[in-house]
Protein backbone atom coordinates (compact mmCIF):
# COMPACT_ATOMS: atom_id res chain seq x y z
CA UNK A 1 0.00 0.00 0.00
CA UNK A 2 0.99 3.71 -0.80
CA UNK A 3 2.16 5.38 2.15
CA UNK A 4 -0.08 9.08 2.48
CA UNK A 5 2.50 12.37 2.99
CA UNK A 6 1.40 14.85 5.54
CA UNK A 7 1.67 18.19 3.67
CA UNK A 8 5.00 20.25 5.70
CA UNK A 9 3.02 23.65 7.61
CA UNK A 10 4.77 26.77 7.67
CA UNK A 11 5.92 29.99 6.06
CA UNK A 12 7.16 28.81 2.38
CA UNK A 13 8.94 31.03 -0.41
CA UNK A 14 5.81 31.43 -2.51
CA UNK A 15 3.91 32.92 0.50
CA UNK A 16 6.78 35.82 0.69
CA UNK A 17 5.99 36.25 -3.46
CA UNK A 18 3.10 36.85 -2.90
CA UNK A 19 3.40 39.18 0.02
CA UNK A 20 6.14 41.14 -2.08
CA UNK A 21 3.11 41.71 -5.02
CA UNK A 22 0.23 42.50 -2.67
CA UNK A 23 3.01 45.01 -0.88
CA UNK A 24 3.96 46.30 -4.25
CA UNK A 25 0.43 46.80 -5.09
CA UNK A 26 -0.52 48.77 -2.40
CA UNK A 27 1.75 51.13 -2.73
CA UNK A 28 1.10 51.65 -6.87
CA UNK A 29 -2.49 52.55 -5.68
CA UNK A 30 -1.33 54.68 -2.81
CA UNK A 31 0.97 56.64 -4.73
CA UNK A 32 -2.08 56.75 -7.57
CA UNK A 33 -5.17 57.27 -5.76
CA UNK A 34 -4.63 58.39 -2.30
CA UNK A 35 -1.30 60.32 -1.77
CA UNK A 36 -1.46 63.89 -3.38
CA UNK A 37 0.30 64.41 -6.27
CA UNK A 38 1.67 67.96 -5.48
CA UNK A 39 5.14 69.14 -5.73
CA UNK A 40 5.92 70.77 -2.92
CA UNK A 41 9.37 72.90 -1.89
CA UNK A 42 10.65 73.39 2.10
CA UNK A 43 11.32 77.25 2.63
CA UNK A 44 12.09 78.99 6.33
CA UNK A 45 9.46 81.09 7.08
CA UNK A 46 12.12 83.68 8.54
CA UNK A 47 13.55 84.07 5.31
CA UNK A 48 9.97 85.45 3.79
CA UNK A 49 8.01 88.36 3.56
CA UNK A 50 4.42 88.03 4.39
CA UNK A 51 1.57 90.37 4.10
CA UNK A 52 -2.29 90.20 4.72
CA UNK A 53 -4.78 91.51 1.99
CA UNK A 54 -7.28 94.35 2.81
CA UNK A 55 -9.52 96.21 1.73
CA UNK A 56 -9.53 100.16 0.92
CA UNK A 57 -9.30 102.88 -1.26
CA UNK A 58 -7.12 102.12 -4.42
CA UNK A 59 -5.22 105.39 -4.91
CA UNK A 60 -4.42 105.57 -9.29
CA UNK A 61 -1.12 107.28 -9.18
CA UNK A 62 2.80 106.71 -9.52
CA UNK A 63 6.28 107.87 -8.28
CA UNK A 64 8.04 109.76 -11.04
CA UNK A 65 11.22 111.85 -10.28
CA UNK A 66 11.97 114.65 -12.07
CA UNK A 67 14.41 117.81 -12.72
CA UNK A 68 14.23 121.22 -12.09
CA UNK A 69 14.60 122.83 -15.27
CA UNK A 70 13.96 126.86 -16.34
CA UNK A 71 10.56 127.48 -17.99
CA UNK A 72 12.51 128.35 -21.54
CA UNK A 73 15.57 128.09 -22.84
CA UNK A 74 16.73 130.62 -25.90
CA UNK A 75 19.33 130.52 -27.94
CA UNK A 76 21.36 132.95 -29.33
CA UNK A 77 21.91 132.69 -33.43
CA UNK A 78 24.32 134.96 -34.87
CA UNK A 79 21.27 136.98 -37.19
CA UNK A 80 24.51 138.59 -39.28
CA UNK A 81 27.73 137.21 -39.69
CA UNK A 82 31.26 139.09 -38.83
CA UNK A 83 33.93 139.28 -36.52
CA UNK A 84 33.93 139.34 -32.82
CA UNK A 85 35.38 142.46 -31.54
CA UNK A 86 34.20 142.98 -28.05
CA UNK A 87 32.81 140.75 -25.31
CA UNK A 88 30.31 142.79 -23.15
CA UNK A 89 29.09 140.26 -20.67
CA UNK A 90 30.26 136.93 -19.59
CA UNK A 91 28.53 133.33 -19.10
CA UNK A 92 26.12 133.20 -15.93
CA UNK A 93 25.37 136.78 -15.79
CA UNK A 94 21.53 137.88 -15.52
CA UNK A 95 20.51 140.23 -18.56
CA UNK A 96 17.59 142.18 -19.30
CA UNK A 97 15.89 142.31 -22.47
CA UNK A 98 17.93 144.53 -25.17
CA UNK A 99 21.42 144.13 -23.12
CA UNK A 100 24.48 143.83 -25.94
CA UNK A 101 26.35 140.81 -25.16
CA UNK A 102 28.49 141.00 -28.34
CA UNK A 103 29.79 143.18 -30.79
CA UNK A 104 30.85 142.11 -34.25
CA UNK A 105 31.63 143.82 -37.41
CA UNK A 106 31.64 143.16 -40.79
CA UNK A 107 33.15 145.42 -43.31
CA UNK A 108 31.42 143.79 -46.07
CA UNK A 109 28.11 145.24 -44.84
CA UNK A 110 29.08 148.61 -44.07
CA UNK A 111 30.38 148.68 -47.91
CA UNK A 112 26.86 147.62 -48.87
CA UNK A 113 25.42 150.02 -46.92
CA UNK A 114 27.62 152.95 -48.95
CA UNK A 115 26.49 151.72 -52.06
CA UNK A 116 22.75 151.75 -51.19
CA UNK A 117 23.10 155.42 -49.75
CA UNK A 118 24.56 156.08 -52.45
CA UNK A 119 21.97 154.40 -55.09
CA UNK A 120 19.83 156.41 -53.04
CA UNK A 121 20.99 159.40 -53.54
CA UNK A 122 21.24 159.28 -57.16
CA UNK A 123 17.68 158.06 -57.40
CA UNK A 124 16.83 160.83 -55.47
CA UNK A 125 18.33 163.27 -57.52
CA UNK A 126 17.27 162.20 -60.64
CA UNK A 127 13.53 161.73 -59.36
CA UNK A 128 13.98 165.66 -58.61
CA UNK A 129 15.29 166.43 -61.97
CA UNK A 130 12.50 165.01 -63.84
CA UNK A 131 9.86 166.73 -61.72
CA UNK A 132 11.89 169.87 -62.44
CA UNK A 133 11.95 168.94 -66.42
CA UNK A 134 8.20 167.81 -65.87
CA UNK A 135 7.26 171.51 -64.29
CA UNK A 136 9.51 173.19 -67.66
CA UNK A 137 7.53 170.99 -69.89
CA UNK A 138 4.15 171.65 -68.23
CA UNK A 139 4.55 176.22 -68.24
CA UNK A 140 5.37 175.48 -72.31
CA UNK A 141 2.53 173.63 -72.38
CA UNK A 142 0.41 176.07 -71.12
CA UNK A 143 2.24 179.05 -73.45
CA UNK A 144 1.56 177.27 -76.22
CA UNK A 145 -2.16 177.10 -75.23
CA UNK A 146 -2.18 180.83 -74.68
CA UNK A 147 -0.98 181.43 -77.90
CA UNK A 148 -3.52 179.20 -79.25
CA UNK A 149 -5.99 181.02 -77.78
CA UNK A 150 -4.67 184.68 -78.51
CA UNK A 151 -4.65 183.19 -81.88
CA UNK A 152 -8.36 181.70 -82.36
CA UNK A 153 -9.33 185.01 -80.89
CA UNK A 154 -7.72 186.97 -83.80
CA UNK A 155 -8.61 184.99 -86.75
CA UNK A 156 -11.98 184.46 -85.53
CA UNK A 157 -12.29 188.39 -85.39
CA UNK A 158 -10.56 188.10 -88.86
CA UNK A 159 -13.32 185.38 -90.21
CA UNK A 160 -16.01 187.46 -88.30
CA UNK A 161 -14.94 190.49 -89.87
CA UNK A 162 -14.54 188.92 -93.89
CA UNK A 163 -18.12 187.27 -93.12
CA UNK A 164 -19.72 190.94 -93.10
CA UNK A 165 -17.81 192.02 -95.62
CA UNK A 166 -18.56 188.96 -98.14
CA UNK A 167 -22.11 190.18 -97.78
CA UNK A 168 -21.38 193.91 -99.39
CA UNK A 169 -19.18 192.14 -101.96
CA UNK A 170 -16.69 194.27 -100.43
CA UNK A 171 -13.70 191.37 -100.85
CA UNK A 172 -13.16 188.39 -102.42
CA UNK A 173 -14.41 185.10 -101.77
CA UNK A 174 -10.97 183.44 -101.92
CA UNK A 175 -9.82 185.92 -98.97
CA UNK A 176 -13.39 184.70 -97.46
CA UNK A 177 -12.77 181.48 -97.51
CA UNK A 178 -8.99 181.51 -96.39
CA UNK A 179 -9.88 183.42 -93.01
CA UNK A 180 -12.87 180.94 -92.29
CA UNK A 181 -10.45 178.06 -92.87
CA UNK A 182 -7.58 180.00 -90.77
CA UNK A 183 -10.37 180.16 -87.94
CA UNK A 184 -11.14 176.24 -88.15
CA UNK A 185 -7.41 175.45 -88.31
CA UNK A 186 -6.91 177.12 -85.33
CA UNK A 187 -9.94 175.76 -83.46
CA UNK A 188 -8.49 172.10 -84.18
CA UNK A 189 -5.14 173.14 -83.35
CA UNK A 190 -6.04 174.08 -79.97
CA UNK A 191 -8.13 171.08 -79.35
CA UNK A 192 -5.39 169.07 -80.29
CA UNK A 193 -2.83 170.66 -77.66
CA UNK A 194 -5.37 170.42 -74.99
CA UNK A 195 -5.57 166.25 -75.79
CA UNK A 196 -2.09 166.52 -75.69
CA UNK A 197 -2.16 168.42 -72.56
CA UNK A 198 -3.96 165.97 -70.82
CA UNK A 199 -2.14 162.85 -71.69
CA UNK A 200 0.97 164.48 -70.59
CA UNK A 201 -0.42 164.78 -67.46
CA UNK A 202 -1.49 161.22 -67.24
CA UNK A 203 1.94 159.87 -68.19
CA UNK A 204 3.75 162.39 -65.70
CA UNK A 205 1.89 161.17 -63.30
CA UNK A 206 2.52 157.52 -63.65
CA UNK A 207 6.31 158.30 -64.18
CA UNK A 208 6.42 160.55 -61.14
CA UNK A 209 4.19 157.58 -59.57
CA UNK A 210 6.49 154.71 -60.44
CA UNK A 211 9.80 156.90 -59.48
CA UNK A 212 8.53 157.52 -56.13
CA UNK A 213 7.82 153.72 -55.28
CA UNK A 214 11.12 152.86 -56.35
CA UNK A 215 12.88 155.42 -54.37
CA UNK A 216 10.57 153.99 -51.69
CA UNK A 217 11.53 150.84 -51.61
CA UNK A 218 15.21 151.88 -52.14
CA UNK A 219 14.71 153.65 -48.64
CA UNK A 220 13.19 150.37 -47.62
CA UNK A 221 16.36 148.40 -48.35
CA UNK A 222 18.40 151.17 -46.55
CA UNK A 223 16.37 150.28 -43.66
CA UNK A 224 16.72 146.64 -43.88
CA UNK A 225 20.67 146.84 -44.59
CA UNK A 226 20.80 149.65 -41.91
CA UNK A 227 18.99 147.19 -39.76
CA UNK A 228 21.45 144.21 -40.38
CA UNK A 229 24.32 146.74 -39.22
CA UNK A 230 22.47 147.09 -35.71
CA UNK A 231 21.94 142.74 -35.63
CA UNK A 232 25.96 143.11 -35.43
CA UNK A 233 25.54 144.25 -31.84
CA UNK A 234 23.95 140.47 -30.58
CA UNK A 235 21.45 141.83 -27.64
CA UNK A 236 19.89 139.54 -25.41
CA UNK A 237 15.88 139.03 -26.81
CA UNK A 238 14.55 138.54 -23.08
CA UNK A 239 15.52 138.71 -19.39
CA UNK A 240 17.06 135.47 -17.79
CA UNK A 241 20.63 134.36 -17.23
CA UNK A 242 23.35 133.59 -20.07
CA UNK A 243 24.21 130.13 -19.41
CA UNK A 244 26.88 129.50 -22.47
CA UNK A 245 28.49 132.01 -24.47
CA UNK A 246 30.73 130.32 -27.23
CA UNK A 247 32.42 133.26 -28.84
CA UNK A 248 35.86 135.07 -28.22
CA UNK A 249 38.01 138.18 -29.64
CA UNK A 250 38.48 138.28 -33.02
CA UNK A 251 36.48 134.52 -34.23
CA UNK A 252 34.85 134.61 -36.85
CA UNK A 253 30.88 133.99 -37.08
CA UNK A 254 28.86 132.50 -39.49
CA UNK A 255 25.37 133.96 -40.34
CA UNK A 256 23.22 131.94 -38.34
CA UNK A 257 25.84 130.60 -36.23
CA UNK A 258 25.24 129.20 -32.63
CA UNK A 259 26.65 131.98 -29.97
CA UNK A 260 25.08 130.64 -26.54
CA UNK A 261 21.91 130.42 -24.72
CA UNK A 262 19.83 132.12 -22.21
CA UNK A 263 17.47 130.64 -19.69
CA UNK A 264 14.15 132.28 -18.84
CA UNK A 265 13.71 131.85 -14.75
CA UNK A 266 10.53 133.97 -14.36
CA UNK A 267 9.55 130.09 -13.52
CA UNK A 268 10.26 126.62 -13.91
CA UNK A 269 9.30 123.47 -15.32
CA UNK A 270 10.23 119.05 -13.93
CA UNK A 271 11.20 117.22 -16.63
CA UNK A 272 10.55 113.62 -15.54
CA UNK A 273 11.23 110.31 -17.80
CA UNK A 274 8.19 107.80 -16.92
CA UNK A 275 8.61 103.79 -18.15
CA UNK A 276 6.70 103.06 -21.78
CA UNK A 277 4.09 101.03 -20.04
CA UNK A 278 2.18 104.21 -18.63
CA UNK A 279 2.32 106.18 -22.17
CA UNK A 280 -1.18 105.91 -22.93
CA UNK A 281 -2.48 106.42 -19.55
CA UNK A 282 -0.15 109.75 -19.35
CA UNK A 283 -1.94 113.21 -21.26
CA UNK A 284 -1.62 116.36 -20.90
CA UNK A 285 -3.35 118.64 -17.89
CA UNK A 286 -2.84 115.42 -15.63
CA UNK A 287 -1.58 116.76 -11.85
CA UNK A 288 1.04 115.61 -9.33
CA UNK A 289 1.78 116.82 -6.14
CA UNK A 290 5.01 116.62 -4.52
CA UNK A 291 6.12 117.83 -1.09
CA UNK A 292 9.06 119.72 0.24
CA UNK A 293 9.26 120.78 4.00
CA UNK A 294 6.12 119.73 5.07
CA UNK A 295 4.33 121.94 2.36
CA UNK A 296 2.75 120.32 -0.39
CA UNK A 297 2.82 121.86 -4.32
CA UNK A 298 0.99 121.55 -6.69
CA UNK A 299 2.20 120.52 -10.93
CA UNK A 300 0.57 120.06 -14.18
CA UNK A 301 1.88 118.18 -16.91
CA UNK A 302 2.19 120.74 -19.84
CA UNK A 303 3.27 118.51 -22.89
CA UNK A 304 4.08 115.08 -23.26
CA UNK A 305 7.20 113.54 -25.53
CA UNK A 306 5.99 111.25 -27.69
CA UNK A 307 9.77 109.87 -28.52
CA UNK A 308 10.58 106.96 -26.50
CA UNK A 309 14.15 105.81 -25.48
CA UNK A 310 15.64 102.75 -23.42
CA UNK A 311 12.20 102.05 -22.92
CA UNK A 312 11.38 105.43 -21.34
CA UNK A 313 9.79 108.82 -22.61
CA UNK A 314 9.51 112.10 -21.18
CA UNK A 315 6.69 114.52 -19.73
CA UNK A 316 7.02 118.42 -18.71
CA UNK A 317 5.47 119.78 -15.75
CA UNK A 318 4.32 122.82 -14.65
CA UNK A 319 3.77 124.55 -11.24
CA UNK A 320 -0.14 125.01 -11.06
CA UNK A 321 0.22 126.74 -7.86
CA UNK A 322 2.75 128.49 -6.18
CA UNK A 323 6.26 127.85 -6.75
CA UNK A 324 8.63 126.63 -3.77
CA UNK A 325 11.67 128.75 -2.44
CA UNK A 326 15.16 128.46 -3.56
CA UNK A 327 13.82 126.19 -6.13
CA UNK A 328 17.23 125.83 -8.45
CA UNK A 329 17.66 124.50 -12.10
CA UNK A 330 19.17 120.94 -11.63
CA UNK A 331 17.43 120.21 -8.62
CA UNK A 332 15.53 116.76 -8.29
CA UNK A 333 11.84 116.32 -6.85
CA UNK A 334 9.79 113.31 -6.53
CA UNK A 335 6.13 113.61 -7.40
CA UNK A 336 3.16 111.35 -7.20
CA UNK A 337 1.35 111.56 -10.64
CA UNK A 338 -2.38 111.34 -10.63
CA UNK A 339 -3.48 108.71 -13.30
CA UNK A 340 -7.12 108.03 -12.15
CA UNK A 341 -9.73 108.67 -9.93
CA UNK A 342 -9.57 106.52 -6.42
CA UNK A 343 -11.99 103.70 -5.89
CA UNK A 344 -12.35 100.78 -3.86
CA UNK A 345 -10.27 97.78 -4.11
CA UNK A 346 -9.27 94.83 -2.59
CA UNK A 347 -5.32 95.72 -1.81
CA UNK A 348 -2.32 93.61 -2.49
CA UNK A 349 1.07 95.28 -0.97
CA UNK A 350 3.72 95.37 -3.38
CA UNK A 351 6.50 92.81 -3.53
CA UNK A 352 9.44 91.19 -5.47
CA UNK A 353 7.47 88.26 -6.54
CA UNK A 354 6.02 90.06 -9.24
CA UNK A 355 9.02 90.10 -11.54
CA UNK A 356 8.60 86.05 -11.42
CA UNK A 357 5.20 85.59 -11.82
CA UNK A 358 3.95 88.88 -13.59
CA UNK A 359 1.13 89.16 -11.13
CA UNK A 360 -0.64 86.34 -12.78
CA UNK A 361 -0.16 84.38 -9.56
CA UNK A 362 0.89 84.20 -5.59
CA UNK A 363 1.87 81.96 -2.86
CA UNK A 364 -1.46 82.14 -0.31
CA UNK A 365 -1.07 81.35 3.17
CA UNK A 366 -2.92 78.29 4.90
CA UNK A 367 -4.45 79.14 7.81
CA UNK A 368 -2.38 77.00 10.14
CA UNK A 369 0.50 79.22 9.19
CA UNK A 370 2.41 75.86 8.26
CA UNK A 371 2.06 75.47 4.61
CA UNK A 372 1.22 78.21 1.31
CA UNK A 373 -0.68 76.88 -1.94
CA UNK A 374 0.73 78.50 -5.19
CA UNK A 375 -3.43 80.43 -6.63
CA UNK A 376 -3.91 81.98 -10.31
CA UNK A 377 -4.86 85.74 -9.43
CA UNK A 378 -5.61 88.87 -11.55
CA UNK A 379 -3.97 91.64 -10.88
CA UNK A 380 -5.38 95.52 -12.41
CA UNK A 381 -3.95 98.77 -11.57
CA UNK A 382 -1.05 99.68 -9.33
CA UNK A 383 0.78 102.20 -7.65
CA UNK A 384 3.87 102.57 -5.65
CA UNK A 385 2.24 100.78 -2.54
CA UNK A 386 -0.37 98.76 -4.01
CA UNK A 387 -1.73 96.26 -6.59
CA UNK A 388 -5.01 96.34 -7.08
CA UNK A 389 -6.87 92.83 -7.06
CA UNK A 390 -9.30 92.60 -9.36
CA UNK A 391 -10.00 88.10 -9.18
CA UNK A 392 -8.22 85.46 -6.58
CA UNK A 393 -8.10 87.14 -3.02
CA UNK A 394 -10.15 88.01 -0.53
CA UNK A 395 -9.32 90.30 2.12
CA UNK A 396 -8.48 89.05 5.56
CA UNK A 397 -5.78 86.26 3.29
CA UNK A 398 -2.03 86.21 4.10
CA UNK A 399 0.05 86.24 0.83
CA UNK A 400 4.17 85.65 0.72
CA UNK A 401 5.10 88.76 -1.52
CA UNK A 402 9.41 88.45 -1.10
CA UNK A 403 10.64 86.91 -4.26
CA UNK A 404 9.97 83.41 -6.15
CA UNK A 405 13.60 82.65 -7.67
CA UNK A 406 14.47 79.50 -4.90
CA UNK A 407 11.10 78.29 -5.29
CA UNK A 408 11.32 77.09 -9.10
CA UNK A 409 7.54 75.52 -10.52
CA UNK A 410 6.58 73.90 -6.85
CA UNK A 411 3.26 74.00 -6.44
CA UNK A 412 3.13 73.99 -2.62
CA UNK A 413 5.23 75.36 0.08
CA UNK A 414 6.16 73.89 3.92
CA UNK A 415 6.81 76.41 5.64
CA UNK A 416 9.43 75.98 9.06
CA UNK A 417 9.84 78.45 11.71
Amino acid sequence: MDKQIEKKKGFKAKHLYMLLAVALLAVIIYMAFIRESVSTFRANTSQLTIESISKGVFHDYISVTGNVEPIATIYLDAREGGRVEEKLIEEGTMVKKGDAILRLSNPDLSLSILNSEAQLAEKSNFLRNTRVTMEQEKLQIKRELLNLEFDIKRKKRTWEQNKALIKDQMISKEEYLRSEEDYNFALRSHQLYKERQKQDSVYRSIQVKQMEENLSNMKRNLNLVSHRQDHLNVKSPVDGQLIMLDAEIGQSVPKGGRLGQIHVLTAYKVVARLDEHYIDKVKAGLTAIFEKQGKEYKLKIRKVLPEVRDGQFSVELVFASELPENMRTGQSYRARLQLGNSNEATLLPRGSFFQETGGRWIYVMDTDGKTAIRREIKIGKQNPKYYEVLEGLQPGESVITSGYSAFGDNEKLLLND
